[in-house]
């Protein structure tokens, strides 16, 4: 027993403070896509073409616009401007509230708002959520997990997963929506009562990922049902998760 508390006391608080400022997150991560208009000879037209998914896109006589919904955070997206225009910031914030916040010239993101004092006295800053996997890489499930770790513990600020969508408040949506799918997202949507909150996480399920345009996929659960928060990533940090739901619940404002 005395050398379980010498242990625990040795380890310290593992569990992180949150919101943090400066995150010190591995060398490798991705944050937030960023253009820098200045560096592009073309406008970014000839990028958008190379873009290896639908990161960029493009208008006639329109500007290039970073869309962070379909974005996957690979090298070969930033990669594809030659002249070094578009690049990973350190910013893990980036969850919106509308499908069209998350598409941009800068990267510059409108963050998710508050639901509104009604809905906010309902939940009372607290959310029960069932987690709807509708054709993933698993990827997006394995970042909702970790919320729910020592380190990022959403628990303490009273936000949890339930068996159960008659026990939620929301679905928290991954994956593409293929047609195999759609029927148990209805469903299990219907299931919840209202008023019921959407939450899509990752690019599949903001936009189908990369499996945009196949005929098996919906193209992002925004076409079925009515979304109230989108989390970018492929997949999303948790802090990035965390940092949309505390804005949702109106826990933080800046």
């Amino acid at each position: 027993m005395f050398a379980w508390l010498r242990a625990r006391l040795a380890q310290g608080m593992r569990t992180s403070p949150f919101p943090r400022v400066g995150t010190a997150f591995p060398t490798r991560f991705r944050g937030r896509p960023v253009r820098d208009p200045a560096r592009c000879r073309d406008a970014c037209r000839g990028c958008a073409a190379r873009a290896p998914s639908g990161f960029l896109t493009s208008v006639p006589d329109g500007p290039v616009e970073l869309d962070l919904g379909a974005c996957l955070f690979s090298p070969e997206e930033a990669g594809a401007c030659p002249d070094g225009a578009i690049s990973y910031s350190r910013d893990h914030r980036m969850a919106a509230s509308t499908r069209d916040a998350l598409v941009t010239p800068t990267g510059e993101v409108a963050l998710a708002r508050a639901l509104d004092a009604r809905a906010r006295k309902l939940f009372r800053r607290s959310l029960r959520l069932r987690s709807v996997v509708v054709g993933s890489c698993s990827g997006c499930e394995a970042e909702l997990v970790a919320l729910g770790n020592v380190v990022f513990d959403m628990a303490r600020f009273g936000i949890q997963f339930v068996a159960s969508p008659r026990h939620a408040d929301g679905i928290v949506v991954t994956g593409a929506v293929n047609t195999n799918m759609r029927v148990a997202l209805e469903k299990t949507y219907a299931a919840v009562p209202a008023p019921k909150l959407v939450i899509a996480v990752g690019a599949c399920a903001a936009s189908g990922g990369p499996f945009a345009g196949s005929p098996e996929v919906a193209g992002g659960v925004g076409n079925i049902l009515p979304v109230d928060l989108w989390v970018p990533g492929c997949p999303p940090h948790p802090l990035t998760m965390l940092d949309g739901l505390l804005r949702l619940l109106g826990g933080i404002t800046a």
